[in-house]
């Protein structure tokens, strides 16, 4: 049986006061904008530090949450051991490099072994790694590991599908390539029959 969930973004918003981080980030922002030859007391740029500072906060979220956090009690008993996949899961992210946007898709697989996991909190994982600094070959490597430790099932597949600003906006200029990284565990790695029914499914 294959389960499919599209990952949707979150649209609430905070009305929590600035954090330490947020009060931090303000005046160094505010010198930036002066190095750059801006005026950061013109109307248009009077409330652009703090604005800052609140979206680069919750883009680097994931550094304040652990995959404990957001798993929770999301783990159960089960006695199936099909292939369950969590396909096209939205991901936004920071190049660690240049510190652009890197933004595609997931898709998640795995082959229970007695536990199985709530489809929501795969895409909650991806989440917590994707909200850091990141170059994209270790966010792939570490989603997988992740649902190996918390679930212990025979075998995880993870593939990433993004595009980078840093491809596009600057150096090259490429505005149509994509990257894909992959990582296998158990029997993905192991098993050809069983990674090509995965990689299959999530072209179809």
């Amino acid at each position: 049986m294959i389960l499919k969930k599209n990952l949707n973004a979150d649209s609430r918003k905070s009305k929590l006061k600035p954090t330490a981080p947020q009060t931090a980030i303000e005046p160094r922002f505010r010198e930036i904008l002066k190095a750059l030859g801006e005026n950061p007391s013109r109307e248009g740029l009077l409330d652009t530090p703090r604005r800052f500072s609140k979206s680069i906060e919750f883009l680097t979220s994931g550094y304040h949450k652990s995959v404990a956090d957001v798993v929770g009690r999301g783990i159960f008993k089960a006695e199936s051991s099909e292939m369950v996949i969590v396909r096209d899961i939205e991901l936004y992210s920071l190049c660690e490099h240049h510190m652009l946007p890197f933004f595609g898709k997931a898709h998640v697989a795995y082959i229970p072994d007695k536990k199985i996991i709530g489809l929501s909190k795969i895409p909650r994982i991806v989440d917590v790694f994707a909200r850091r600094l990141q170059v994209q070959e270790r966010m792939t490597a570490q989603v997988a590991d992740a649902l190996m430790e918390v679930l212990q099932p025979l075998g995880v597949a993870v593939v990433i599908e993004a595009a980078h600003f840093c491809m596009m906006m600057r150096g090259v200029e490429k505005q149509n390539s994509k990257t894909i990284t992959s990582a296998m565990r158990g029997e993905f790695y192991s098993d050809p029959t069983t990674r090509k029914e995965f990689l299959q499914l999530i072209h179809e």
